[in-house]
């Protein structure tokens, strides 16, 4: 067998995001043509690509993509898997990037791959639930492709979301601009760690109830119901929010590198003031996961001038929210504990993947993890 390289273009990549370096260098570094439709196009910090339609100078298209290996509702993965969401959960992850970049969610597109062993009931299914989350959110399936497959062991899905992008708000006339200046405070919604909990209390059920009880592993495993951004993102427009970013893969650190990346800024923050639920550092610590790094859909970032403003917003809107730090000049990104000062890494894997590639492992060699 050849040696594994581990730098340079022979660098073994690993299940989650490609990393930051990587993707800049052999994928954003190979893109040469610039059309003038584009606004602006997705990268570190920006999840969605903004396009000008000919023909008018307002009315903005904002475009994202999301992809993962997908379960049905309900059906049973083992903790040694790949990471397989439903299909709502793909959706949600969808219309969440728009509506943190001042978007309107108003369709998807849907790609789904099957295995040869894939039976018509399973792509039905699927296709069902795809259809009530996006009723739920009010957005019309548009069209896409389905396919079988034999390089895949699994279904996979790829949802392409559109929407219209809010230029203007109640508070400004400038319009929403999306980016992080220094200045402006830090503003978190709800809790970290939301997305990567209920999927940790998933997979191991069992062992968490031989410690905790039913109410907590209940609780936990239900967090999927805080996973949508889409009224914090409305309230923080209408409060005057500069910038918007939703935490997901990579955890609240990766969003607030992300963020800062995405504005070439500098931020300071007050690990103390992130907001976490007791049954995320629970689970957590069952599961030996750092909360910090792991997975936080349904938590929004944000920036304002006014940052205990725009927490009194949404907390009007019985929206959880705190202000967690400042957005500095410079490109330092500082993390304050009890006096002591860390520098922030960009971002990395999440926490879910190196946890199901660990459990993968520890199955192979006949133990539990």
């Amino acid at each position: 067998m050849p040696p594994r390289h581990q730098s340079g273009y022979g660098e073994i990549m690993k299940t989650g995001k490609v990393p930051e370096n990587i993707l800049k260098r052999s994928v954003l570094g190979q893109i040469k043509i610039k059309g003038k439709d584009v606004v602006s196009g997705a990268g570190p910090g920006a999840d969605c690509a903004i396009f000008l339609p000919p023909g008018t100078e307002s009315e903005r298209i904002a475009v994202c993509m999301q992809e993962s290996a997908v379960a049905l509702e309900g059906e049973k993965c083992d903790s040694g898997e790949a990471l397989r969401l439903t299909m709502g959960h793909l959706i949600q992850k969808c219309a969440n990037n728009l509506a943190a970049s001042a978007a309107r969610p108003s369709a998807v597109l849907i790609t789904l791959l099957l295995p040869e062993t894939a039976e018509e009931k399973t792509l039905k299914a699927l296709m069902a639930e795809a259809e009530s989350k996006c009723r739920e959110l009010s957005l019309e399936i548009a069209g896409g492709q389905t396919r079988v497959c034999a390089a895949v062991s699994a279904p996979v899905a790829v949802a392409a979301g559109y929407g219209v992008r809010l230029r203007k708000t109640p508070r400004t006339d400038t319009g929403y601009e999306g980016r992080a200046e220094p200045g402006q405070d830090i503003v978190v919604s709800k809790w970290i760690g939301l997305e990567g909990t209920a999927l940790l209390a998933g997979y191991n059920r069992k062992g968490l109830l031989s410690r905790y009880p039913a109410w907590l592993v209940d609780e936990a495993s239900g967090f999927g119901r805080y996973l949508s951004v889409l009224p914090e993102a409305e309230a923080a427009l209408e409060a005057g929010a500069c910038a918007m970013h939703d935490a997901s893969e990579g955890g609240i650190f990766g969003a607030l590198w992300e963020l800062a990346e995405g504005g070439g800024v500098g931020l300071s923050v007050d690990m103390r003031s992130l907001p976490i639920r007791q049954e995320t550092v629970e689970v957590c610590e069952f599961c030996n996961v750092d909360p910090y790094r792991l997975m936080s859909g349904g938590c929004l970032v944000m920036t304002a001038k006014d940052g205990p403003g725009l927490a009194a917003a949404l907390k009007a809107r019985q929206i959880p929210a705190a202000v967690v730090g400042r957005v500095t000049e410079g490109s330092d990104r500082i993390l304050w504990k009890d006096g002591e000062v860390r520098y922030l890494d960009r971002a990395g894997r999440d926490e879910i993947h190196r946890y199901l590639s660990d459990a993968a492992d520890f199955g192979r060699s006949g133990q539990k993890l």
